[in-house]
């Protein structure tokens, strides 16, 4: 089974208490996915859950047309992340049973506690970002999946390959 088989649809966002800034990331990550028509889904856990939403945040997300009332914050499970396409943190280490995965730690926002609009609007920004690159990512899988099934040698690069082989061939 190659790489390209075992990759997840599933973003993992994590914080100390998956009730606040993981939550808003996966909300808002699952939006946008949506809105792009994308398979791709986001989940929100914490090292310490707590047992229910502030409701700042529920407030707010209220407000994004989000509805997470229902919603109670998860404990993090090894398990899943190591399935997962992408892992990002929020002020925490991310277990270390994702070595092969796609992780990343945006420790430099905002606190929610300090206001939900500007924490979202910084997360929000972050989010689409990597929506972007696991878009660009699922591309560059099915084409080199629909080349290798055809039998034709994909010879697509992205542009920071070609400007990376420009400036190792003039050096």
């Amino acid at each position: 089974m190659t790489s390209v088989e075992t990759t997840s649809s599933v973003v993992y966002f994590l914080c100390l208490h998956g009730s606040a800034k993981s939550l808003i990331a996966a909300q808002h990550f699952n939006r946008l996915a949506h809105e792009h028509g994308l398979a791709l889904h986001a989940e929100s856990m914490g090292i310490e859950p707590d047992a229910s939403v502030p409701a700042p945040v529920v407030m707010g997300l209220a407000r994004d047309g989000l509805d997470v009332r229902g919603y109670l914050p998860q404990p993090i499970q090894s398990g899943r992340l190591e399935r997962a396409m992408c892992v990002v943190s929020f002020g925490c280490e991310i277990p270390q049973a994702t070595d092969e995965i796609r992780r990343e730690r945006w420790d430099d926002l905002p606190l929610v506690s300090d206001g939900f609009d500007q924490a979202r609007d910084a997360i929000v920004v972050r989010v689409a970002e990597l929506v972007d690159k696991l878009t660009a990512k699922e591309r560059h899988l099915i084409t080199a999946r629909s080349c290798e099934d055809s039998g034709v040698e994909n010879r697509q690069t992205s542009p920071l390959h070609e400007s990376t082989k420009r400036s190792a061939e003039t050096a």
